[in-house]
């Protein structure tokens, strides 16, 4: 596995090294001791999640408050998304800038987003499969949405007519937002 740190301090490209024969493929999707290696810290994945989603569909600005902050291992198992990682880390030199990427099943690049950064994406193909390990449980009490179209953060989505759920569409605009993380 090959990490490349992107321009937001703490957001970790995974390019997982793919040996591929007349059978088929295989790959190290995850290895604990080289992930925290890599990213210089020690993380505990709680619980897997998986979606799918037709084309078009938007999912995001999605966070979770403290104490119940997410860390978020990110890839596509079937189709493609463009992959939005907005920093809402107060502190930080970038905040409120985003990093976008596209995860896809062929390129099988997967996306560390640690807390302190509200992630969406939107998916490129119907039948896209989403996957995520997420460092701590699903607190529906704690969730926070920062809404995907905001103009502050003007974010191109690369589609025009997204399919968005009614909680998405009513996140806050980032200028109301007051950031718990530093």
């Amino acid at each position: 596995m090959n990490f490349v740190e992107s321009e937001l301090k703490g957001l970790f490209i995974i390019e997982p090294k793919v040996f591929v024969d007349s059978r088929g493929y295989f790959f190290e999707s995850f290895h604990q001791e080289r992930f925290n290696q890599a990213i210089g810290k020690e993380v505990r994945f709680v619980q897997d999640n998986e979606s799918s989603s037709l084309r078009g569909v938007l999912r995001g600005l999605h966070f979770q408050y403290p104490p119940y902050a997410q860390g978020k291992l990110v890839r596509v198992i079937e189709g493609s998304v463009l992959d939005v990682a907005v920093d809402i880390r107060s502190g930080s030199p970038t905040y409120g800038h985003y990093f976008s990427i596209e995860l896809s099943s062929a390129n099988r690049l997967q996306l560390w987003i640690p807390e302190g950064f509200a992630h969406g994406f939107v998916a490129l193909e119907d039948n896209t499969v989403f996957q995520y390990k997420c460092t701590d449980y699903y607190a529906p009490q704690h969730e926070g949405c920062i809404l995907w179209n905001d103009q502050e953060l003007s974010i191109n989505w690369s589609i025009q007519h997204p399919i968005i759920s009614g909680k998405d569409n009513n996140g806050l605009n980032f200028s109301q937002f007051s950031s718990p993380f530093k």
